[in-house]
């Protein structure tokens, strides 16, 4: 597939995702649904794999790097992201989420060594503006608690992102491609939520209505097997930073949905907020996509 349709498949796919993680908040809890989701789309992927005679199990000197993804993508950042869907709307998720070129950026160079540019740096002033004019108000005018609660828990979902691209980026580098990766990353992401559930004694609550099951299988089968397969095969093509400049474009899909479901209102300072925060990630990118096409960097051929 060309790297251009793994773009915008990704950008539509996971623009989406955040409305059925909000029709997910409810009844079931946090670590129950998550569950639910990665059981559900590590049964599929494996299944498809088996069929396809291409499940193949990671070498034992890998399997720590595989666990490590299974955390940060399959698990820890979820519990995160849908946590924070019960205090603000979940666009405004998105856009914390859009922040993930400049998390990436900088643990790119923390554990691969990549430089971080005056461009860098400048994106991330433009980005923490836009934010404090999207969330300002709630914030310091009013000092909501559930907004700032949010924020926080999306902006440590986003963390644990970016550390799993690094892990990816890894994986991606020792020939493990971004299917094997899933499939045992979303398993063994699964069993960790299980033991979390066990754990903390959390309950196991069914489904408890048509919008949540449909939501929950648009998660696994579209949004994680489908989504997560493809952002994984750019970062494994174009490297973690330039394949995260897809999640620039998420917040036009999500809050616009947001604002269509879930009456999410705009303000000026809004807009102006939502503008600059998309500025601050286009920034890094604006040289490199004018330079050359969105095509395989050889020199940093994978993460995610």
């Amino acid at each position: 597939m060309a790297n251009a349709a793994l773009f915008i498949a990704t950008v539509l796919i996971w623009g989406t995702t955040w409305i059925a993680i909000a029709m997910q908040v409810g009844p079931v809890p946090v670590l129950v649904s998550v569950f639910y989701r990665f059981a559900v789309a590590a049964v599929i992927l494996v299944a498809i794999l088996a069929v396809m005679r291409r499940l193949k199990l990671p070498a034992l000197r890998d399997q720590p790097f595989i666990l490590a993804q299974a955390l940060c993508l399959f698990s820890l950042n979820f519990i995160c992201f849908y946590s924070a869907a019960a205090s603000i709307p979940s666009g405004l998720i998105s856009v914390i989420f859009s922040l993930a070129t400049i998390y990436n950026a900088v643990n790119a160079r923390l554990f691969f060594g990549d430089r971080i540019t005056g461009r860098t740096l400048l994106a991330a002033a433009l980005g923490a503006t836009g934010l404090l004019l999207l969330f300002g108000e709630e914030v310091v005018v009013d000092f909501d608690t559930g907004t700032l609660k949010g924020i926080g828990l999306a902006a440590l979902g986003t963390l644990f992102f970016s550390l799993g691209n690094m892990a990816s980026r890894r994986n991606s580098a020792v020939g493990i491609s971004p299917l094997t990766a899933n499939a045992w990353g979303m398993t063994y992401g699964a069993i960790i939520l299980l033991f979390l559930i066990a754990v903390t004694q959390t309950p196991i609550v069914a489904p408890p209505n048509i919008t949540y099951i449909a939501a929950l299988f648009y998660l696994a089968a579209i949004g994680s097997v489908i989504g997560f397969t493809t952002y994984l095969m750019l970062v494994s093509r174009i490297g973690s930073s330039r394949a995260a400049y897809a999640t620039v474009l998420f917040p036009i899909v999500a809050l616009s949905l947001s604002t269509v479901f879930e009456g999410y209102h705009w303000s000026g300072l809004g807009v102006i907020g939502l503008a600059l925060t998309l500025l601050g990630n286009v920034v890094i990118f604006a040289r490199p996509l004018a330079r050359r096409p969105l095509q395989a960097d050889a020199r940093q051929p994978a993460g995610g």
